[in-house]
């Protein structure tokens, strides 16, 4: 028999879930030799999350984070997370700038793209998929995995079939809210076996407390590889620990053989990072709680941490379990799509904004519009006609694919960046995240000037809302 494969999802994953994607660069790098020794089959690295948080939050140029990764890690595997057609953003883009991140992602270091639809609508990642089997990438594709009427085991069967005749190297369970039972695993994994030989790989939350029973009853039923965290990135709204996982299969002819002393390692060097984002108040303790409501809410644990933070910022931090509860009432009405990035912070602000407001879709959000529409994709379950309705009025639904309506773009988002982007990864960067972006590009290469002005203990004020934030160390 193969033996059990394990990716890391520290790097990604597990910090974007406790910590809203803040671990730098400069934390990240010492590292990796020693994780690129421990025996992964993959890391885990990008996408996701981390590139609008190293634009946003971390003035770090989410490119060169991969390259220096590449760099450090020469045995491993590189994994990333891609949105299909959204990318790494929040809107459809045109298939030549999907052509193209695809390219630079892979030139600039990565392996495995695993790449997904919010709704499951394969449409959405046609343009991914050749793109990725184009570059040489391995392509694996992700089934977003929720409950619902229509979301049954025929249901994922049929979506896998598709899959793999568009090219798939891998699947996917992406199980993005914990919602998965152990016994439904057991049973949806032996039944991909018996209509697939692609390898099968499952990802889960720790959130609702069953993470690790989810693991063990998909590699009793075969599964080929999980997806695991480092100890201090483990564990609540995060996954299941490496350590303790690679201790448990050790015991079975699977052995994934890790390197238990690099393990260990590994942990003892990320407990102080973690440690110091908890005394900083950015890993809440609430998100490394056990909660069996997830199995009835079905929220992801990063939606989780965005809840949390948003209502922190609203001086509404005592109505979190309302708007928990809102959470499946806004995701009946619009269809029942599973609740993954871009849907869940759809789906999670429009639950926000019916509880602040207290009038449900008194405020509704431009991308909940788009969706009603059919610009994200088509909806699981028929939207009823009176939310539709309320959300959008008599205006008429597409039904082609989203990014059939979408010119090709990426040479007018180069024009458009003009002299910010030195490079097609700046383009991408600013088509990506065009309000940040401007900011960040323009910072990155003046660099020289920012520590310039540091030395001098100067501030340049940039405008009356805008002060550069100057770092001494750069």
């Amino acid at each position: 028999m193969n033996k059990l494969k394990i990716t890391e999802t520290a790097l990604r994953d597990g910090h974007q879930s406790l910590i809203a994607t803040r671990l730098t660069t400069d934390e990240i790098i010492p590292i990796l030799k020693t994780m690129d020794e421990v025996g992964y089959y993959s890391l885990e690295v990008w996408g996701g999350a981390t590139f609008d948080a190293c634009i946003r939050f971390l003035n770090e140029d989410p490119w060169e984070r991969l390259r220096l990764m590449r760099k450090n890690v020469k045995n491993t595997k590189l994994q990333m997370l891609l949105r299909g057609q959204n990318l790494l953003g929040y809107r459809n883009y045109a298939d030549d700038t999907v052509d193209k991140f695809i390219e630079l992602s892979i030139k600039n270091g990565i392996d495995i793209i695993r790449v997904f639809d919010a709704l499951n609508d394969v449409r959405n990642i046609e343009a991914s998929m050749k793109a990725i089997k184009k570059y040489n990438g391995h392509c694996q594709c992700a089934i977003s995995y929720t409950t619902s009427d229509v979301h049954t085991t025929e249901y994922y069967l049929n979506l896998i079939k598709t899959m793999e005749s568009m090219g798939a190297d891998s699947i996917c369970i992406k199980d993005m809210a914990g919602v998965l039972t152990p016994y439904n695993a057991y049973d949806l994994v032996k039944s991909i076996k018996e209509i697939t030989n692609l390898p099968i790989e499952l990802h889960t939350h720790c959130t609702s407390g069953i993470a690790d029973m989810i693991y063990m009853k998909a590699v009793e039923a075969g599964v080929d590889i999980i997806d695991t965290a480092i100890s201090p990135f483990s564990g609540g709204t995060s996954q299941p620990p490496t350590e303790s996982l690679a201790v448990t299969f050790a015991g079975m002819e699977r052995n994934p053989g890790l390197n238990m002393d690099k393990l260990l390692e590994v942990a003892d060097y990320f407990k102080p990072i973690r440690d110091k984002y908890m005394n900083e108040g950015i890993l809440n303790p609430k998100v490394l709680l056990t909660d069996p409501q997830t199995l009835k809410y079905l929220v992801p644990g990063g939606m989780l941490s965005n809840l949390l933070s948003q209502l922190k910022q609203q001086n509404a931090s005592d109505r979190y379990e309302e708007v928990l509860k809102e959470v499946p009432r806004v995701r009946s009405d619009l269809g029942y799509p599973p609740l993954v990035t871009p849907m869940s912070q759809m789906v999670g602000t429009q639950a926000l904004f019916n509880v602040l407001s207290g009038e449900r879709y008194k405020l509704i959000p431009k991308e909940i519009k788009d969706y009603v529409r059919g610009n994200y994709g088509k909806s699981p379950a028929v939207i009823s006609e009176k939310i539709r309705k309320k959300i959008i009025g008599d205006e008429k639904v597409i039904t082609v694919r989203p990014a059939d309506l979408i010119e090709p773009e990426f040479e007018d988002m180069k024009k458009e960046a003009g002299n910010l982007a030195k490079c097609d990864e700046d383009v991408l960067t600013y088509a990506l995240f065009p309000q940040v972006a401007p900011k960040f590009l323009e910072e990155k290469y003046n660099k020289h000037k920012i520590k310039e002005d540091a030395k001098t203990n100067i501030i340049e004020k940039k405008s009356e809302n805008e002060i550069k934030y100057i770092n001494v160390t750069m």
